[in-house]
């Protein structure tokens, strides 16, 4: 992996997005592409990043998410405890005892998730796994007056998680939060800056959409705008190979190449267009892992319903712990991502765009 690449991971990783609130990546994407593509955006703050070809069609739409889970302030007590509301998908177990920002006007309010102490809890409570809506966040403050008129914390405030991004022991491996999808923001930043100066025989749009988290609706949004051909999604993947999981439930291995789904919950990949992806990493010899994923849908899901239909399949990169603090990803899984986007890119004329749906 590039040094300017492991730079804008972290960069885009450490950034906060919370779905409905993405604007600091937004401006992270226009300031890496502003200067190489068209930029534009839908009515609900997705950016969408135009890098014309020799030709103007087809039109190759590659999403990735920037929205991160997160949570809202929904209530400050009088004692100044904030509850909060998921935005997005969260564990239970993951929740206790982690850090998260409050973003407010008058700055960032670091807090800790917290719950009545197991000391005090009947012995036949103490195994039970403990309700979001049995938490609150501290934040250090001693009353609600004090949670808002000093520190600006407000009902709608977004809550972020707090963690940073490390290289870990074994430097292929990069841990950090939001993995879902700011691998798949930098994999379309990283596509479009390989094709610049490039001729490749359509226009291809990177859109960083926003929602994903709470319903895939910049995908819809951001669809309308660029009224794309074929869809290329670059989510997240199941990491399989990690205690506790069978082949039954999930294949994908950290290190083993982009897993191209056959089947998430929110589609079926378009069959022919899966078929020329899987042919074309093995012409390539790119490291590919087939996959189907029965829980967890991806903006695939919104954009394949556009007008008439958009052939969609979903790239995914391994990740282990996704939705949660943290996440671990494995830098080859990325580069042969990378490789395998640009080959298709290369080879999606008209007349191979037409054979997928005649």
């Amino acid at each position: 992996m590039k040094k300017s690449t492991l730079e804008m991971l972290k960069e885009l990783t450490e950034a906060n997005g919370v779905s409905g609130f993405e604007g600091e990546i937004r401006e992270m994407v226009k300031r890496h592409l502003g200067d190489m593509t068209a930029i534009s955006y839908d009515g609900l703050g997705s950016i969408i990043c135009e890098k014309r070809g020799t030709s103007p069609d087809p039109k190759i739409m590659i999403p990735g998410h920037m929205d991160e889970i997160g949570f809202m302030v929904k209530l400050i007590d009088k004692e100044g405890f904030i509850r909060f509301a998921p935005l997005g998908g969260w564990f239970d177990q993951t929740l206790l005892a982690k850090q998260v920002v409050i973003l407010t006007d008058k700055g960032p309010v670091v807090g800790v998730i917290g719950s009545k102490p197991p000391h005090i809890l009947p012995a036949e409570e103490r195994g039970k796994v403990i309700a979001k809506k049995s938490m609150f966040i501290d934040v250090g403050a001693t009353s609600k007056k004090q949670a808002e008129k000093e520190f600006g914390i407000r009902i709608g405030n977004p809550i972020v998680p707090r963690a940073g991004f490390e290289v870990m022991k074994n430097p292929k491996l990069l841990m950090s939060k939001a993995w879902d999808d700011r691998v798949g923001v930098g994999l379309f930043i990283d596509v479009i800056k390989a094709l610049a100066g490039e001729k490749h025989p359509n226009s291809v749009f990177g859109v960083g959409t926003v929602q994903e988290e709470v319903g895939t609706r910049g995908a819809e949004t951001s669809a309308d705008v660029v009224n794309p051909d074929v869809c290329i999604v670059l989510d997240v993947g199941i990491a399989a190979d990690m205690p506790g999981i069978s082949p039954e439930e999930a294949q994908g291995k950290m290190g083993d190449g982009p897993v191209l789904y056959a089947l998430d919950a929110g589609s079926i990949a378009h069959h022919r267009f899966h078929d020329f992806m899987v042919k074309l990493a093995e012409k390539e010899k790119i490291p590919y892992q087939l996959s189907v994923m029965e829980g967890g849908a991806t903006d695939g899901r919104a954009i394949q319903l556009h007008q008439r239909g958009v052939p969609t399949v979903n790239v995914a990169i391994a990740t282990r712990y996704i939705h949660s603090h943290w996440g671990i990803i494995h830098v080859d899984d990325y580069d042969a991502t990378l490789k395998l986007l640009l080959a298709a890119i290369r080879k999606l004329d008209r007349k191979t765009v037409a054979s997928l749906t005649d």
